[in-house]
């Protein structure tokens, strides 16, 4: 298991704010795509308590489970690669997430999922990502900016906007906006 902390930073851009970037950037042959499949007890107790449960595929053969939950600092991830039939079985199947993650004993299916067209560079010591995200039959964007230190990178992301002319839009976990189709 590899775990980490993710000091991150977004906010929502609209679509020509989106592709302005890319090309300032020249990251338009760069993007790739990953998809975020979502899971969760049948009565929602890992959203209500802001836990995020994804299996993340890129490409066609790389697959890891994530437990990722919020704090003060940043994001706590614990991730676990997995082998392609055996996520595709999570997938279709459910899972217990003890056989995964210590301290936790839940059955989780999976209930929805986002499709992220992701590009990033490093930028400052940290990396910016692009998203274009579809979801629910929305499609929507934003930009995201990794750090190793909270207040530097809050400082690098909002001089980052300011440059661009990018008015800060704070946008909520794509976890959470996956979801709310699921209400």
């Amino acid at each position: 298991m590899i775990k980490n902390i993710e000091i991150e930073f977004k906010s929502a851009v609209t679509e020509e704010k989106y592709l302005e970037l890319l090309k300032k950037f020249d990251l338009e042959n760069n993007i790739f795509k990953q998809i975020n499949y979502y899971f969760d007890t049948d009565d929602y107790k890992f959203n209500q308590k802001q836990i995020v449960l994804r299996i993340r595929q890129k490409g066609d053969s790389r697959f890891k489970v994530t437990l990722k939950s919020q704090s003060d600092e940043g994001a706590y991830e614990n991730h676990v690669f997995l082998q392609k039939d055996q996520a595709l079985d999570m997938i279709e199947n459910g899972f217990n997430t003890g056989d995964f993650f210590e301290d936790m004993d839940d059955f989780v299916t999976y209930k929805v999922n986002l499709e992220n067209f992701r590009v990033s560079t490093p930028y400052e010591g940290g990396t910016l990502f692009l998203d274009r995200c579809d979801y629910c039959n929305v499609t929507d964007y934003e930009i995201e900016y990794e750090a190793s230190h909270y207040d530097e990178g809050k400082k690098i992301f909002e001089n980052f906007l300011k440059s661009h002319n990018i008015e800060i839009k704070p946008t909520k976990r794509k976890s959470e906006r996956a979801f709310i189709c699921k209400r």
